[in-house]
């Protein structure tokens, strides 16, 4: 019994361990990024007392990408090190529904931002468009609180069909994701497989005519601004909006990407397309997170002074 444990215990290949180094440092770098986006907010919360809209959709975008890193990694380290723990039932149902959860917020969450920066920024003169721009902060707790009833629904289903999976013997010891589970297309997979991928195609979707319409708006503006001779500092500013638009877009896009190939290439463990693949899904949260640091004054400001401040006491040393 001893030597059984043993085995299961150590038993990981340069694979696993490949993999779980990389993981290991994007999900921690990705944590401090958004820890730090989380921990601004909230110093700020407390200063004034309350929340913008904008600052409601990072807190919770924040939060739910920290979580989710935070499970990935713990996820990856049990199943590196001791995979025998996911034998114990319900331990693979709850890492496949917490995982799917908290994969879920993200992506809807990141999809009320797009769209929150397309009604807030976005100059167009559609009656129904300038309805939106003047109830969008009535409407982004609505939005938010819909990201989160869904990303619950998809949760519930996911543990119940891992659950299933599990009573029929299926499988019963990698099931850190429910897109990762290693078993037979049956009848309890389609509904799941459905749901959760209609999910994130209404999600990419939303992002696609939010992002591109905005995109299509600032250079518009920005056309109208050269025609003008408008100054510099206003031409700067609709830049840099429109790369940090452009950015998201195309990270949203190979995001989306990656979970459709994480259903082709789910039943091939060790294998380099699939760790390629986890490398550009996982990298998503933390990349992202950077770019709205250094697109928004007040937290790009203190990063610089915090990065400033440790550069200092490092120097000082």
């Amino acid at each position: 019994m001893e030597a059984c444990y043993s085995r299961d215990k150590f038993n990981a290949t340069s694979y696993d361990v490949m993999a779980m180094v990389i993981i290991t440092i994007q999900a921690f770098a990705g944590m401090w990024i958004n820890t730090f986006i989380v921990s601004v907010l909230c110093i700020t919360w407390v200063k004034r007392k309350s929340f913008n809209s904008n600052e409601k959709i990072l807190l919770l975008l924040g939060c739910s990408r920290f979580w989710y890193l935070c499970i990935t990694w713990v996820y990856f380290f049990l199943s590196t090190i001791y995979p025998w723990c996911f034998y114990v039932q319900p331990i693979p149902q709850l890492f496949a529904a917490i995982q799917s959860f908290l994969n879920s917020s993200n992506l809807w969450v990141s999809a009320c931002l797009c769209v929150f920066y397309c009604i807030k920024i976005g100059n167009f003169k559609h009656i129904f468009f300038i309805y939106l721009k003047v109830k969008v902060d009535r409407i982004v707790p609505w939005l938010l609180l819909g990201s989160v009833l869904l990303s619950l629904a998809i949760c519930i289903l996911v543990y119940k069909i891992s659950d299933e999976v599990h009573c029929n013997n299926l499988n019963s010891t990698t099931l850190g994701n429910f897109w990762k589970l290693n078993v037979r297309v049956n009848k309890h997979f389609f509904p799941i497989l459905f749901i959760s991928g209609f999910g994130f195609a209404t999600a990419f979707t939303a992002v696609m005519f939010s992002a591109l319409p905005l995109l299509l708006s600032l250079w518009r503006h920005k056309r109208k601004m050269q025609t003008n001779s408008v100054n510099n500092l206003s031409m700067d500013a609709h830049i840099k909006a429109m790369k940090s638009i452009l950015s998201f877009f195309l990270i949203y896009s190979i995001n989306f990407t990656c979970l459709v190939l994480t259903l082709i290439y789910s039943t091939k463990k060790e294998n380099p397309v699939m760790l390629l693949i986890l490398v550009f899904q996982y990298v998503f949260p933390a990349v992202h997170s950077l770019i709205l640091i250094f697109s928004n004054p007040k937290l790009k400001k203190t990063l610089l002074r915090t990065l400033s401040c440790v550069k200092c006491k490092v120097c000082m040393r």
